[in-house]
């Protein structure tokens, strides 16, 4: 069995691989300070709700983009899980070149989201990420990591809302049953939510215009995809466990499989 984690700004996700299947998915929240023994039992009281056993995990992988945490989370694995973690990062092998000014730059999280796409869907590609920022990264058929797009997450967006104007309450992130609001509640949803469709799709648009690739398959994931999902035609796949499969592709290239 294969343990992956995957570290954002918001919340850590956690998948348990068997047999050609994820047979069981968690979440947990990122910022709360943990020490490597809460990390370590949390992971055992998660893996103990699906009746896993540590002893059957024979691997484990990590991605991050939260460096202040991996000290804590590392050791945790290292104590509980008893396995040394992968760590994606510098000098590992992902099966996507970065051709980008900076490849230092993109995020852990970016890679292993275009590893998923590309192996699972091929190339040319491009992923969207709704997490706690929303990312558009194009791969090439060749599976170059070529350009990406970084934008405000629509929760940013809404904290921003609620948080600068003293007046305006905290609402669930949904869309409204109209767009022609006649309350505060359906006003504030109705422009997240549509405001957002409408980012999506012209970045969308651009992209492809600007890349030269009108039918270029468009690949959505993260937590708020769901909000998305099925509200725009700009996104062709919506892939909940994108980030998953390609921390599992990377684990398998790196373990020479």
């Amino acid at each position: 069995m294969l343990l992956a984690m995957d570290v954002g700004n918001t919340n850590i996700t956690i998948g348990v691989h068997s047999n050609n299947e994820w047979i069981g998915t968690f979440r947990m929240t990122t910022k709360t300070p943990r020490t490597s023994d809460e990390y370590g039992l949390f992971l055992l009281a998660l893996l103990n709700s699906k009746k896993i056993e540590v002893k059957d995990i024979d691997g484990v992988i990590i991605s991050s983009v939260v460096p202040n945490i991996m000290y804590s989370l590392n050791n945790g694995v290292r104590k509980y899980i008893r396995l040394e973690p992968m760590i994606v990062g510098p000098g590992i092998k992902t099966g996507i070149s970065i051709h980008t000014d900076d490849p230092r730059e993109v995020g852990a999280d970016r890679i292993v989201d275009a590893a998923g796409g590309f192996y699972e869907y091929g190339g040319p590609l491009l992923v969207i990420d709704f997490g706690t920022a929303t990312t558009y990264d194009f791969i090439s058929e060749k599976g170059v990591f070529e350009v990406a797009v970084t934008s405000p997450g629509i929760k940013i967006t809404a904290n921003a809302l609620w948080q600068k104007a003293a007046k305006l309450p905290e609402i669930e992130i949904k869309k409204p049953s109209s767009i022609l609001a006649r309350n505060t509640i359906d006003s504030m949803q109705a422009g997240l939510v549509y405001g957002y469709i409408g980012q999506v799709e012209y970045i969308v648009k651009k992209m492809k215009e600007e890349l030269k690739l009108p039918n270029m398959k468009v690949v959505a994931t993260g937590g708020l995809a769901r909000v998305m999902q099925g509200e725009t035609e700009a996104i062709d796949i919506y892939d909940s466990i994108l980030t998953f499969k390609g921390l599992k592709h990377i684990y398998d290239r790196n373990r020479g499989k």
